[in-house]
């Protein structure tokens, strides 16, 4: 069951900005959620949006976990590789990934999520954990052919509609610290794709807030993405395993959620 704070809390809004930017607001919404008064309804009947409907920086972990650099045939770097999204290319948990006209090398990449409660620059280790308003699950859906033509991965982290993210954000309070020992896994059907732990990350999230603060301000909403565990389809043996239209590709963390999306060829999307 939830509760539609939306319709209880005036100006609370349609996602989680106005939590975000008011104490007071996310104080009321803590005190609706606990009422056990408050009007409910079945979570069947809520299709989700974006945490954000318009979310800042989108960052990216590309290298931290020491297996899935193995299987990629990198060196495991001494500082953490980054890169950007656009808003453009995420979606809604539930809606249809879309594998590109132009390529059928779209993969599936399980990742857990930063949702950036408080901003900072320069930021130390010691408290960036405080800087968190959230974690969620993202599916950094990765066109691999188009992310090796260059020795940047924009184009191929950036094909529209292929990061999925939600539907649920969690507070830090009902997780281990720093979102850290989660099970953390991807699967289509009964396949299972990708199994880890957060646990296994190189750079955990306090880390890395640190280390992208040194070089830009952290803002409320922006978005972190901290990296995929190995199993990843490019590294499949003795063929690659790519999404195909009509799979149903989900990604699992412990305590956070599942996130759902169909996979569907851009074409057909293009006709709807």
């Amino acid at each position: 069951m939830a509760i539609d704070l939306g319709a209880a809390i005036e100006g609370i809004g349609h996602d989680l900005a106005a939590l975000i930017a008011s104490a007071d607001l996310m104080a009321q919404a803590q005190r609706q959620a606990a009422d056990p008064d408050a009007r409910s309804l079945p979570l069947d009947q809520i299709t989700p949006a974006l945490p954000l409907a318009n979310p800042g920086k989108i960052m990216c972990l590309g290298l931290n976990y020491v297996e899935h650099i193995k299987e990629g045939g990198y060196e495991i770097p001494d500082y953490p590789a980054m890169f950007m999204r656009t808003r453009q290319s995420v979606m809604a948990a539930g809606e249809p990934m879309l594998r590109p006209s132009c390529s059928e090398q779209l993969d599936y990449e399980a990742e857990l999520m930063i949702v950036i409660g408080k901003g900072g620059r320069h930021i130390p280790q010691s408290t960036a954990l405080s800087h968190v308003f959230g974690y969620t699950v993202f599916n950094d859906g990765s066109v691999r052919d188009f992310q090796r033509k260059t020795h940047q991965w924009t184009p191929g982290k950036n094909f529209d509609r292929t990061g999925a993210i939600g539907p649920v954000v969690v507070t830090p309070d009902d997780l281990p610290e720093g979102a850290a020992g989660l099970k953390i896994e991807s699967r289509v059907g009964s396949e299972i794709l990708q199994s880890s732990n957060t646990a296994n990350m190189i750079w955990g999230v306090a880390r890395t807030i640190e280390i992208m603060s040194e070089f830009t301000t952290l803002e409320p909403g922006d978005l972190i993405a901290m990296g995929t565990p190995p199993g990843v389809g490019h590294a499949k043996k003795p063929s690659p395993r790519w999404l195909r239209p009509g799979e149903l590709v989900e990604v699992e963390i412990e305590g956070i959620g599942i996130c759902a999306s169909p996979i569907q060829d851009e074409a057909m999307a293009m006709l709807v």
